[in-house]
């Protein structure tokens, strides 16, 4: 008994760090320095013309474009927080089908909207407006 009770508070810590090291982190922070975050869990998500048009000439999928929302590196030098309407945040990553992409997303009281994808490796044929 007198084990039990000398190991347990060590049981609970060693258990606390496991569920901290274990806990999904739904907010990314962006721009150094800045008390702003990322809510990658926005939902609905709208796309733009735009968005669908560069989609479309790109061959970029929503599920590819949800990925990037869900996995994709924040890119501080091409993030605007400050942009109106809405803050822009690029975020970067690679598809499926391993294209490099940005993808700009401003979260709104609407939800999460794509303004546009770029590939950062090929340079795509597009007549979007």
């Amino acid at each position: 008994m007198k084990r039990i009770r000398f190991l347990l508070p060590i049981i609970l810590v060693f258990v606390a760090g496991i569920s901290l090291l274990l806990q999904r982190e739904d907010t990314v922070p962006v721009n150094k320095g800045s008390d702003t975050s990322f809510n990658r869990n926005l939902r609905p998500i709208i796309y733009t013309k735009h968005a669908r048009c560069r989609m479309d000439c790109r061959r970029i999928d929503e599920s590819e474009i949800e990925d990037i929302l869900v996995q994709g590196v924040v890119n501080d030098s091409k993030t605007n927080i400050h942009a109106k309407p809405d803050p822009k945040y690029a975020l970067e990553g690679r598809t499926r089908d391993n294209q490099l992409i940005r993808v700009i997303f401003a979260p709104s009281a609407k939800g999460m909207v794509v303004i546009t994808c770029i590939d950062l490796e090929t340079e795509w044929s597009c007549d979007c407006k």
